[in-house]
C-alpha cells in the first residue's frame, strides 16, 4: 500500500509528464528525456506512469499520438503519410499498425468512416423550415419554374 504522500507525488509527476507529452508528442521523446524535463529519475517516472496512469510511458505516448492522428485525419485533408509524420512516425507502416491497434481500423478506413459518421450526425432540417411553394408558371400543374419553350412540341 502506497503512502498518501507517495500517491500525491506520483500523480503530480504523471500529470506534468502527460502535459509535456501532449505538447511535444511529435518529437522523439524517451523516458530519460521526459524524466529530465520533469526533474525526476527514470524509475520514478515509470512508477508514476504505472501507478497514476495505469499504463507505461510508451503506451501513453502512443495513445496521445494516435488520438492526435485521428483528429488530423478527420479535420484536415492531409495524406495518411503526412499525418504519420505530424505525430512523430517516420515509417507510415509502423504508424498504420499502431493506429489500427488503437482505433480498430486503418487510418484511411477511419477517415472514411468518420466522414460518413459526420454526415449521419448532421442536424436534420428544422420542422419550421419548409420549401417554398411552387410558383404557377402557366405551363401546367407540375411545373414550378417557367420554361423558355414548351416541352415535346406542346
Amino acid at each position: 500500500m502506497l503512502r498518501p504522500d507517495t500517491i500525491q507525488l506520483r500523480t503530480a509527476l504523471y500529470q506534468e509528464a502527460v502535459t509535456v507529452l501532449r505538447e511535444e508528442f511529435a518529437s522523439p521523446l524517451t523516458v530519460a528525456d521526459l524524466a529530465e524535463r520533469v526533474s525526476c529519475s527514470c524509475r520514478q517516472l515509470q512508477r508514476a506512469f504505472h501507478d497514476a496512469g495505469g499504463e507505461s510511458f510508451r503506451s501513453t505516448l502512443t495513445a496521445i499520438r494516435m488520438d492526435e492522428a485521428a483528429r488530423i485525419l478527420v479535420e484536415t485533408p492531409v495524406s495518411v503519410r503526412e499525418a504519420a509524420h505530424r505525430v512523430g512516425y517516420r515509417q507510415p507502416a509502423q504508424f498504420a499498425k499502431a493506429f489500427r491497434r488503437r482505433h480498430g481500423v486503418s487510418p484511411s478506413q477511419f477517415r472514411i468512416g468518420q466522414h460518413f459518421a459526420r454526415l449521419r450526425a448532421a442536424p436534420a432540417p428544422s420542422e419550421a423550415w419548409r420549401p417554398a411553394e411552387p410558383v404557377d408558371s402557366g405551363y401546367g400543374p407540375s411545373s414550378a419554374l417557367p420554361l423558355s419553350r414548351p416541352l415535346h412540341g406542346s
